[in-house]
Order: C-alpha cells, then structure tokens, then sequence
C-alpha cells in the first residue's frame, strides 16, 4: 500500500486545482446543509404543535384551513355537552371555541407585518397544556398576549413587544398584558387577544374552529367525537386530531421543502460532472506516474485506493469549510413562515447528511476517471505525456 504521506503531499502538487475542487465541494454541501436544516426545523416545528390529545372541530370542508373554517358560536357548549370523554380542566371543560385571524400586525413606529392571531378566553390553556404565561397577566379588554417569538414577525427586538408596549391589529391599538411560551409549537409566534374584541374588531359572530382536550385520546373516543359531528349535521362540523390538522399542514408546505432539496441535488449534479473533468484532466496529467509505480509492483487496485484517498481528503477539507460556513450564515437562524416561527440548527442528522454527501463526491467523482486512466495498458500509458 502506498502511504497517506503520498496521497497528503499530491493535494499540494496543484494548489489552483485543490482550491476549486475544496471550494466545489464546500458549496454542495453548504447547500445540502441549508436545506437538511431547513427541513428540519419545519418538521420539527409542525411536529411538536400537533397534540394527539386534542380534537378540534372546524367547519367542513374547511380541513385544511383555520383560518376559512367557520364554526357556529354555540357549538362550543353543544360539544362541551355532548361529546364524551372530553377532559376537565380547572373551571370546566377543556374545550376551547377560537377565531384564528392572519392580519396586519403593527406598531406605533409603523413597522408592520402579516401575523398569526388567536381570539381565545381562560378556557384556552386547559386545551392547549403545552402552552404557559411566562410573563404578566391574562388579558382583560383592549389587551393581548404575545408569543415569545413574535417580534421575529414584525422583525423587531424582543422588548419591543415588551410588557405595557402596544400592538395594533388593522389599526387598533392593544396594550400588550403578558408574553406566552409554547414549547416550540406555533404559538410561540402568535399574539392572543380576548376572543369578544377580535370578534368586535372583525365584526364577526362565528368560531373559526373549537379545540376539545381528550381525558384518553383512544380510537374509540375520537370515533365518537366524529359521531357527533355526523349527528348533527345543522352544525356543519369535520373533526381531526391536532397531530393530523398540523401534518396536513406539514404535507401543504412538502413543495416548498421539495425545492430546497432539488436545489441542493441540482448544484451537486452540477459538481459532480464539472467536478468528473477537472479530476480526468488532473489524472491524466499523472498518467506516467501512476504507470511507473505499477512498473515497480504496486497494483492498480493499491493506486486507485490512494487517488480515492486524495479525493476524500480534499472533501474532508471542503466539508469543514462548509461546517464553519453554515455555522456562520444560518445556524441559530430563525425563519418565519406564515405558521410559525422556527430556528435553523445544525442537528447530527444534518451535519450526518453532509459528510454523507461529502464521501459521496469523494468517491464518485473520483472513480469513473481514476478507472479510465488506470486500465489504460501500460506501455500506452508510459508512452503518454
């Protein structure tokens, strides 16, 4: 076997060659880590604000939507009453009545963005467990509660929106009583106003949807909670669990994911084939080379090992200038999207997924020239150059 000396020392032999070759491989998988990390934090957001636990009811043919549902305003007590199993909280039912709103959000500056709004009373936290006052109060009339990631929407820092500070929705203004957090759910990126004002302000008489919490979420007790749904029919209701509302959602936004990946594949194809004729022409600068050392006994088998050896190292060096990249221009990042707000992170999936991909251009762009140089017979190829 030739040593890793070898294979070290022939990286320098064409610093020009090695730099585009390392600077190729770092951008594919830069990108590839740009999207495992987009992807991820997405999934991971829609995963976690889907509880199995609750139901929520909304209006049919209005599944794939909060925010088109409209719900009747008393089916809230008539699925209170009349559907079994639903859990009890501290002052009653779990079971939630909400108008969900994406409206224009602003602040006294003017800054101003599109956002998630939630009208909602008490009964709102014994539905939503995973949700929880951090900060202030519940809020009475003319006041609102704001997730602790909702600055990123209007692209503000955090004490912006800040306890006493003021929000207005479509120019109302809303005196902010306290902050919510939510696990990493959607929540966190909303803003909840008492459910009477937003219905006041959007002039409304409808729920866009009830939440109802299981005491056991079991098969059993959500088919009776379709039952229902079916009994009666003067409330025009369909009924999902909170898990398959958000995975829905999650397959609504599968383009958006699809072309983050398809662009990551694109690029590497793209640097795969420009990467196949640098590495035959430098191989085939080396061609009396390689042919002189199995003149001395060493076998096309131990020559190839060692260009596979050359090649991964250069992507070895192009994956850590794509971690320490990647590390600089997203990791920590927060995206906002018109669900929620989620961080991109490199995970050990996503920085598996790179070296994965790195190893992968090592060797397969490696081979097919490697191959064609070295079955070249040797007189042929002691002759060339």
């Amino acid at each position: 076997m030739l040593p890793l000396s070898y294979a070290c020392r022939n990286l320098l032999r064409d610093p020009v060659g090695l730099l585009q070759k390392v600077l190729g491989s770092a951008l594919v998988v830069l990108l590839v880590l740009a999207a495992a990390s987009f992807n991820g934090g997405m999934n991971e957001l829609l995963r976690s604000s889907g509880s199995p636990g609750n139901l929520i009811f909304l209006g049919a043919g209005s599944e794939e939507s909060l925010e088109r549902s409209e719900v009747p305003a008393e089916a809230e007590e008539l699925i209170a009453a009349g559907v079994p199993g639903i859990a009890a909280g501290e002052g009653g039912p779990a079971v939630s009545g909400e108008i969900h709103y994406n409206g224009l959000l602003a602040l006294p500056d003017g800054t101003a963005a599109q956002g998630l709004t939630r009208g909602v009373t008490p009964a709102a936290l014994r539905v939503h467990r995973q949700v929880r006052l951090v900060e202030g109060e519940w809020p009475a009339g003319g006041e609102v509660l704001v997730g602790r990631l909702a600055h990123h929407v209007l692209g503000v820092p955090a004490e912006e929106l800040a306890v006493g500070r003021t929000v207005l929705l479509e120019d109302e203004p809303f005196r902010v009583a306290g902050r919510l957090a939510g696990e990493g759910t959607v929540v966190e990126s909303e803003l909840w106003f008492p459910r009477d004002d937003l219905a006041r302000l959007l002039q409304r008489d409808t729920l866009s949807g009830v939440v109802a919490r299981l005491e056991d979420p079991s098969a059993m007790n959500r088919a009776r909670a379709d039952l229902f749904t079916k009994q009666r029919l003067d409330l025009a209701l369909a009924v999902l669990s909170e898990a398959d509302y958000y995975a829905e959602l999650a397959r609504f936004y599968g383009p958006i994911r699809g072309m983050t990946w398809l662009t990551a594949v694109l690029v590497g194809l793209g640097a795969v084939f420009g990467g196949l004729n640098l590495l035959y022409a430098s191989i085939a600068s080396r061609m009396q080379e390689l042919a002189t050392l199995q003149t001395l006994g060493f076998r096309r088998g131990v020559l190839l090992f060692s260009l596979l050896q050359e090649s991964v190292l250069t992507q070895a060096i192009g994956l850590l200038l794509a971690l320490g990249a990647a590390a600089l221009l997203f990791h920590g990042l927060w995206i906002e999207f018109s669900t929620g707000t989620f961080r991109m992170a490199l995970s050990p999936g996503a920085v598996g997924l790179g070296v994965a991909t790195a190893l992968l251009l090592g060797t397969v762009g490696t081979l097919p020239p490697a191959l064609r140089c070295l079955r070249l017979p040797l007189p042929v190829a002691l002759r060339s150059g």
